[in-house]
């Protein structure tokens, strides 16, 4: 059950992430003066999607909170870097973000760093 905690940290944590990118990228950039980007803000604040991946940050931390019953933080915490490989993969599908060779790299050092860190000593 501990796993499953994991996996609804990750999956909220990632579904929030994509959710506030594909939501900002559809009103634009921010603006250059004051008054402006606060209304630009307070629109993205009342966008119902926008909440959701507030809601979904909420729910990871949910997860979160459980997982910490079953696992030392040392543990599990390297599991979270899953959420940088997921937010990758689905940022090239949902967005067309380019794939670069440093990213690759990032990539393998990262899942390099979840199985030496995830081992029983």
């Amino acid at each position: 059950m501990g796993y499953l905690y994991i996996f609804g940290t990750i999956f909220f944590t990632v579904y929030g992430q994509l959710m506030l990118k594909w939501r900002i990228s559809k009103y634009g950039t921010l603006p250059a003066e004051l008054m402006d980007k606060v209304i630009f803000l307070l629109k993205l604040l009342l966008d119902p999607l926008v909440l959701s991946g507030f809601l979904s940050a909420f729910v990871a931390s949910m997860f979160w909170m459980a997982a910490m019953t079953k696992f030392d933080i040392s543990y599990a915490y390297p599991f979270m870097s899953l959420s940088f490989m997921l937010v990758f993969f689905l940022s090239i599908l949902l967005f067309n973000e380019p794939i670069t060779t440093y990213k690759i790299i990032g990539l393998i050092l990262i899942i390099a760093g979840i199985l030496v860190t995830s081992q029983s000593a």
